[in-house]
């Protein structure tokens, strides 16, 4: 049995760790938290791929070891894409996941269900000490519900109802339900494969 392979994490999200953590377990892909004094990364970029490359090269300088990162946005065709790459800021920078899915919704107000539409993607990214890097991405489609629904998952999961699911939103689902249709378990699960070869 090989060494799995170990990656720092960027996040420092309790509950982003643990869902990448389920996903990439299975994969023999072993995470090392993010250092404690290694600070946050402001993520100025552009797209979730400027972001998550943002992230990774920042571990990869503090600790010389290979890092995992990754960004997510969630875009609303009604809102002409927002909150996309601010998703996380969407509410103001100490947003809480409540403000955000609050302003969100009251973003939505009066939009009737068939024009609630929104897919999430998640961009996630490995980056090596020499410079190179493999990349992944993970979408799912669905709809905002009106209110939220269940006390599972994070961040938009309570108003997010993908397509492909039987009508619960993220929240209401067991973790392993989600990481199978979700955006973020899609583009890890491809990212492992990358890395480990498909073995």
């Amino acid at each position: 049995m090989s060494e799995p392979h170990k990656f720092v994490l960027a996040s420092a999200n309790p509950d982003k760790v643990a869902e990448i953590e389920a996903i990439l377990a299975p994969a023999g892909i072993a995470l090392v938290p993010r250092p404690a004094d290694v600070p946050e990364v402001e993520e100025t970029g552009e797209t979730l791929l400027d972001n998550a490359r943002l992230k990774a090269v920042a571990l990869v300088e503090a600790t010389g070891l290979p890092a995992v990162a990754d960004d997510t946005g969630l875009a609303v065709d009604a809102l002409d894409g927002a909150p996309g790459v601010w998703s996380s800021r969407y509410a103001g920078p100490a947003a809480t996941y409540s403000d955000n899915v609050d302003k969100l919704l009251r973003s939505l107000d009066g939009v009737p269900d068939a024009r609630r539409t929104a897919r999430f993607e998640t961009v996630a990214l490995a980056r090596f000490p020499d410079g190179s890097e493999v990349v992944a991405t993970g979408a799912v489609e669905g709809r905002i519900s009106a209110r939220p629904r269940g006390d599972g998952g994070f961040g938009y999961d309570p108003v997010f109802v993908p397509i492909e699911g039987d009508g619960r939103s993220f929240a209401e689902m067991a973790a392993g339900e989600k990481h199978d249709l979700s955006h973020r378990g899609r583009a890890f699960r491809a990212l492992a494969e990358r890395l480990t070869g498909g073995a």
